[in-house]
């Protein structure tokens, strides 16, 4: 592995983890999960691993050779893209990232090209299709990039077979990802025949076979509609796709739920009864992963600083922990350099809210003088959270150094942060993962509330009636130490994190056997700092750019509208396509 590793020289652990990954891989393990820290280079790890995939000359022909690179992260694709120690990725993305490229059609997306509108379209230029063009030469060099949501679309295709490795990288989240994938949302915005075909009450499991199999029907008959159409309109295109879509979702559905062995458990929400939007969840999604994922390769890496269990994760994802190896990759950045602080103002439940976010406001603006020159991020948890801290920060009269974001401006707004110098501080929701915000990015962060699952999807309040806490607990454990992983990104980086819901320390005690090492010493290491005394005027003075339009989006955990696919606390994190 060693000589597949793509930098001139190793840093850190990255030699002495190679060399323990080499070693479970020989043992016979199917499967090594390697946690290593953020900011460890797991990217180069993951060339290194791809890199020793069998070729065509080393197969009959016919066994898989090659390797896959996955990430449920957008973001991680694209530093994967623009990096140079990585050119040998061959990156694929979704059609609707690509525009075609006939006259005319420029600001057209290939998903609704005239070759995806006209019956038996020949195109002229299909050989230098953006799209097809990356495909095509993903599908044959050794090493194909994709994102997870497209890697898993792509299960059982012609182009895209199986592989002789699979690296998945930020691993950690793939049973929630599998269910979030899995989940069908039935409603008048994802279902196009909806008016000829609205459901009934939905009591129990067996309504929903019901209803879906009429909605099959009513979908079969709309979709030979549009095939008899010699040229369809844009709007038609993307409803036959969607009804393509709705189709197979729901005949995996029926499949799974009527197979006595299957290990998928569904669980149903129709909060407003009859002829109101339903959606169907999976949970323990195995017998999906194994069709999307683990029938992909013959050998498998799954990197991330968060995989806390490996029998939980290996139940939750359905594998074989004897045949999965755990490599634990060392935190090579010194202690001093990514501090916590205890700045804990109350807990940020519901019920305890008003009381504890004025004094959490009180404190960011404290803070704020703390770090007079120096740019902050403010994780808010949800969008209810973010829109009142906000306000709060306005009147205690330190707005003017504020900026925030809505579901719509999430990219711009963090773009221009991340882009403005100075010391402004940015309100954020879900922005745990995948960001990197290296050296003076951000010197500095507060963690809001403690990350708890969202204990009204009816997923969560399942494992909960089935006493499943250690789960709950290690799900927001681990949000919370993706966090602390923002602001520090290289050995002599360094940045404070700190703690303003009190639950975050009952967290850490219920979480202990969790918990990594090196999270561990941050944990122990953490102190109470003297704030200055709070003054408007000490906040260093405004930023540049102005604050950006706050949602409404609603609470993520504790609003009076139920959850939707949209407000998915990884929504907003991983890719969809």
């Amino acid at each position: 592995m060693e000589a597949a590793f793509p930098a001139p020289s190793f840093r850190g652990a990255q030699r002495a983890a190679l060399g323990r990954i080499r070693e479970a891989f020989e043992a016979g393990n199917d499967v090594v999960l390697v946690r290593a820290p953020t900011g460890s280079g797991k990217s180069l790890l993951a060339r290194a691993i791809a890199g020793c995939a069998r070729t065509p000359g080393e197969t009959d022909g016919v066994e898989a050779h090659g390797a896959y690179y996955t990430t449920p992260q957008v973001s991680q694709l694209d530093d994967v893209a623009g990096d140079d120690l990585l050119d040998d990725f061959a990156v694929i993305r979704g059609k609707g990232n690509y525009d075609c490229i006939l006259p005319g059609e420029t600001d057209t997306p290939v998903t609704e090209a005239p070759c995806a509108r006209e019956t038996g379209f020949d195109c002229p230029v299909k050989h230098r299709c953006p799209y097809f063009s990356d495909r095509s030469i993903a599908a044959n060099r050794s090493i194909a990039a994709m994102t997870l949501a497209y890697f898993m679309r792509t299960a059982g295709s012609d182009v895209f077979g199986k592989r002789d490795v699979v690296v998945v990288d930020e691993a950690h989240g793939l049973a929630e990802w599998a269910e979030m994938y899995a989940t069908i949302e039935l409603s008048p915005a994802r279902v196009p025949v909806w008016d000829a075909c609205e459901p009934p009450e939905i009591e129990r499991l067996r309504d929903v076979e019901g209803y879906a199999e009429r909605l099959l029907r009513v979908c079969d008959r709309r979709q030979e509609e549009l095939r008899g159409t010699p040229e369809l309109s844009r709007s038609e295109v993307a409803e036959r796709d969607r009804l393509a879509e709705l189709t197979r979702e729901l005949g995996w559905f029926l499949e799974d739920v009527r197979d006595p062995e299957s290990p998928t458990t569904w669980v149903v929400d129709q909060p407003d009864g009859a002829e109101s939007a339903v959606t169907v969840k999976p949970m323990d999604p195995a017998r999906y992963l194994g069709h999307t994922v683990w029938d992909r390769g013959n050998k498998f890496a799954l990197l991330s600083a968060t995989i806390l269990n490996k029998e939980a994760f290996c139940a939750g994802t359905g594998l074989n922990p004897e045949t999965v190896a755990l490599v634990d990759v060392p935190h090579t950045f010194p202690l001093e350099n990514r501090p916590l602080y205890d700045v804990t103002c109350g807990k940020m439940t519901y019920e305890r809210r008003d009381e504890t976010l004025p004094k959490v406001a009180r404190t960011v603006a404290q803070l704020m003088a703390r770090h007079p020159e120096e740019k902050g991020l403010i994780h808010a948890h949800s969008y209810a959270i973010a829109d009142r801290l906000v306000e709060e920060l306005e009147e205690l009269g330190v707005g003017g150094r504020v900026r925030s974001h809505d579901s719509a401006t999430r990219d711009a707004a963090l773009r221009g942060w991340k882009q403005s110098s100075g010391n402004a501080v940015f309100v954020s929701v879900k922005m745990e993962e995948a960001l990197d915000l290296a050296g003076d990015l951000c010197r500095w962060q507060v963690i809001c509330k403690a990350p708890y699952p969202n204990t009204r999807d009816s997923r969560v309040a399942r494992r909960l009636e089935d006493g499943q806490w250690g789960w709950y607990y290690r799900a927001a454990l681990r949000t919370v130490i993706q966090a602390a992983g923002r602001v520090v990104r290289a050995p002599d980086d360094y940045g404070a994190t700190y703690l303003a819901d009190s639950s975050l320390l009952d967290l850490f005690d219920r979480a202990r056997s969790d918990t990594p090492d090196w999270f561990a010493a941050q944990v122990d290491a953490m102190e109470r700092p003297e704030l200055p005394a709070f003054d408007p005027k000490s906040v260093g003075g405004t930023s540049s750019g102005g604050n950006s339009t706050q949602s409404g989006a609603g609470d993520d955990e504790d609003g009076e509208n139920p959850p939707s696919l949209d407000d998915h606390p990884l929504g907003d994190v991983w890719g969809t396509d």
